[in-house]
């Protein structure tokens, strides 16, 4: 009979990834809770890691969702470009990481990567009133009914983004102020233009329109988010409130 003291040690598996410490996210302190973290510190404060784990949502029995992200991007060499361009059975290998999470990263990342070439393309600068009719003229042209957008620029008057505050019917639509100015203010934007269309054709403002525009004006001036121009859009051409001298 062989002697047990004798017989080599049993071969261990060595983990696939290093071994992390096991604590579950609700027991640490609010502010390094990744989603409480975000809301507090804003998404500027927030690791790599910690941004995963706000897409996993949750972990495992043994690791926490910001494990998890950190086995993540350990088995890419810490390179979110390389993360980038793993498909979602790469990702599944991940401890934790099943298709449902594997395609909400897959889909965070292409975001991600969709901004990038966005920011790389040429953007519009605004010098006139023509730059305006040409830039909002695919968004309002053909419309059977009013829409209000505004225009937000930065401290060059490079366009940062044109969206859509309010639709209506033929006769008009509401625009709220709040909405415009609550808009700006979380594009950090420098200055505002002005659109709204006409389906009618009339590119003559109503008194409502001018007095809409005064009191933008104001808000705008006390907020120093200056309203450069408000274009009155038009099938045949447009009414530029600071070409007429009125704004």
């Amino acid at each position: 009979m062989e002697n047990p003291d004798l017989l080599p040690e049993p071969h261990t598996l060595q983990p696939a990834y290093p071994a992390l410490p096991v604590s579950g996210i609700k027991s640490w302190a609010e502010d390094d809770r990744p989603r409480e973290k975000l809301m507090a510190k804003g998404r500027a404060a927030l690791s790599d890691a910690e941004l995963l784990a706000i897409l996993i949502g949750s972990g495992t029995t043994k690791l926490t969702a910001v494990d998890v992200g950190k086995l993540m991007l350990q088995g890419v060499g810490n390179d979110l470009n390389a993360l980038a361009r793993e498909g979602v059975k790469q990702l599944c290998r991940h401890p934790g990481i099943g298709e449902a999470r594997a395609i909400t990263v897959v889909a965070a990342l292409e975001l991600g990567r969709r901004r990038k070439e966005a920011d790389a393309a040429p953007r519009t600068t605004i010098t006139c009133s023509r730059d305006i009719y040409n830039l909002i003229r695919p968004n309002l042209m053909d419309l059977p009914h009013e829409e209000f957008w505004v225009i937000l620029l930065n401290r060059a008057n490079v366009v940062m983004r044109k969206t859509a505050i309010s639709r209506g019917g033929v006769a008009g639509t509401v625009a709220d102020p709040k909405m415009i100015f609550k808009e700006a203010l979380e594009q950090l934007a420098s200055s505002i233009i002005l659109v709204h269309n006409h389906p009618s054709g009339n590119r003559n403002p109503s008194a409502a329109d001018i007095q809409l525009t005064k009191k933008l004006k104001e808000a705008g001036n006390f907020l120093d988010l200056p309203i450069l121009d408000h274009l009155i859009f038009a099938e045949s051409g447009y009414y530029s409130f600071a070409d007429e001298g009125i704004l």
